[in-house]
C-alpha cells in the first residue's frame, strides 16, 4: 500500500525535480497530483515513465491526500499550505515560509530525523535553505564527534538558486558578452553575473548580512545545535547547478583531520573525495544529477587550537531542495504514516 502524493509547483525547476526523484528513488506512490497556477494549467510534467496533466492549484481539494510537497513559494504557500494541512494532508514546503516557526520542525533527515514526530503541530514540515542543507550534512558528525564552537562559511552559490529567471540571464548575458549588438543588462541580479561574482544573495539586513547569510546562520542552530555561533558570506557565482561552499569550524575539542576524514567518510549522505593533488577535489559541475554532498580539502587549520577546513559542494536542486524533500516524505512514511 503507497502513498496518494501532491506536488504543488510541478512545471517549476524544483518541482520537476520532485518528480524525478520520487521517481528514481521508487517511493511508493499508489497515486499523484502534480498542480500548478492557473496560467500553467494542462502543461504535462514527467513522473518516472508516466506524462501527468498539471491540475488548479487554487481549487485542489486535498482532502484524502497523504503529503503534499510545496514548491510554489512563499505568498502562494502561505495561502494554500494551511488548507492542505487542514485537510489532513502533511505539507513538506520547500519556501522559506515556515523554517523558523518554533511550532514547525526544520528537517535534514541525515541531521535531526527525530524532529519528524513534531510535524503533528500543525501538519506542515519545513524544508532549509539550499546552502544550508548541504552544510549541516557536513558539521553534525563532526559536532557529534568534538562540539562545535564557531563556524564560519563564504558560499559560492548557482544561479538556478535564484530560479529559472537566474539561468536565463546567465546564459543570455554570456552570449551577449561574445555578441556585443545585444546588451543583456542586470535584471534578476543587481549586478552582471556573467564573468562575475555578487557578494549579495536576497536583501540586506540591518546587521550588514544579507537575509541568505542570515538563514544560515539560524537554520544550523535550529537544525544542528542552538549554541553553534555561524557567521557567513554568501556570493553568487556564474555556474547553472550546484553550490559549493567554503567552510572554517572551530571546535571544544581537538579534532584531528585524519579522524575528521574517516568520520565523514562513514556519515550518511556525504562522500569524500579529498586527494592532495591536482583535481583531487569535487568541483560544482561533477555533482550536477548526485544525491550525495560531497567533501574535499578537509586539513587542520593552524590558526586555532581545535580547528578544521573543507570544502563542500552539492546539487543545490537536489540535497538543497528537491531530494531534502523526498528524503522527508520517506522519514514521515517510515516513522509515522507507516504504510509503504
Amino acid at each position: 500500500m503507497g502513498y496518494r502524493v501532491v506536488i504543488a509547483g510541478a512545471t517549476g525547476n524544483v518541482g520537476r525535480e520532485m518528480l524525478n526523484i520520487l521517481a528514481e528513488r521508487q517511493f511508493p506512490v499508489d497515486e499523484i497530483a502534480v498542480l500548478a497556477s492557473r496560467r500553467s494549467l494542462g502543461t504535462e510534467v514527467s513522473f518516472g515513465d508516466k506524462t501527468v496533466k498539471t491540475q488548479d492549484l487554487d481549487t485542489f481539494d486535498f482532502t484524502g491526500w497523504d503529503m503534499a510537497l510545496f514548491a510554489v513559494g512563499s505568498d502562494a504557500t502561505k495561502k494554500y499550505a494551511p488548507l492542505a494541512a487542514k485537510a489532513g494532508c502533511v505539507v513538506i514546503d520547500n519556501s522559506s515560509l515556515y523554517r523558523y516557526d518554533a511550532d514547525i520542525p526544520l528537517i535534514v533527515p541525515e541531521v535531526n530525523p527525530e524532529a519528524v514526530h513534531q510535524y503533528s503541530n500543525k501538519n506542515i514540515i519545513a524544508n532549509p535553505n539550499c546552502s544550508t542543507a548541504q552544510m549541516v550534512v557536513a558539521l553534525k558528525p563532526l559536532h557529534d564527534r568534538a562540539t562545535i564552537k564557531r563556524v564560519v562559511v563564504s558560499t559560492y552559490q548557482s544561479v538556478s538558486g535564484s530560479g529559472k529567471e537566474g539561468a536565463d540571464e546567465l546564459w543570455e548575458q554570456t552570449k551577449s558578452i561574445y555578441n556585443p549588438i545585444k546588451d543583456v543588462p542586470p535584471n534578476k541580479f543587481q549586478k552582471q553575473i556573467a564573468f562575475n561574482v555578487i557578494p549579495q544573495i536576497d536583501v540586506f539586513m540591518d546587521s550588514g548580512d544579507t537575509k541568505e547569510e542570515w538563514k544560515m546562520m539560524v537554520e544550523t542552530k535550529k537544525i544542528v545545535d542552538p549554541s553553534i555561533k555561524v557567521t557567513a558570506t554568501c556570493v553568487r557565482v556564474p555556474v547553472f547547478v550546484g553550490h559549493a561552499e567554503s567552510i572554517n569550524i572551530e571546535f571544544e575539542d581537538h579534532l584531528d583531520e585524519n579522524e575528521a576524514r574517516d568520520i565523514l567518510q562513514e556519515a550518511p549522505g556525504i562522500m569524500v573525495i579529498d586527494k592532495r593533488e591536482a583535481g583531487g577535489y569535487v568541483t560544482p559541475i561533477e555533482c550536477v544529477g548526485d544525491f550525495a554532498t560531497f567533501i574535499s580539502r578537509i586539513r587542520q587549520d593552524s590558526t586555532i587550537d581545535n580547528g578544521i577546513n573543507l570544502w563542500c559542494v552539492s546539487d543545490n536542486l537536489r540535497k538543497g531542495a528537491a531530494l531534502n524533500a523526498v528524503q522527508i516524505a520517506e522519514l514521515l512514511g517510515r516513522e509515522v504514516l507507516k504504510k509503504g
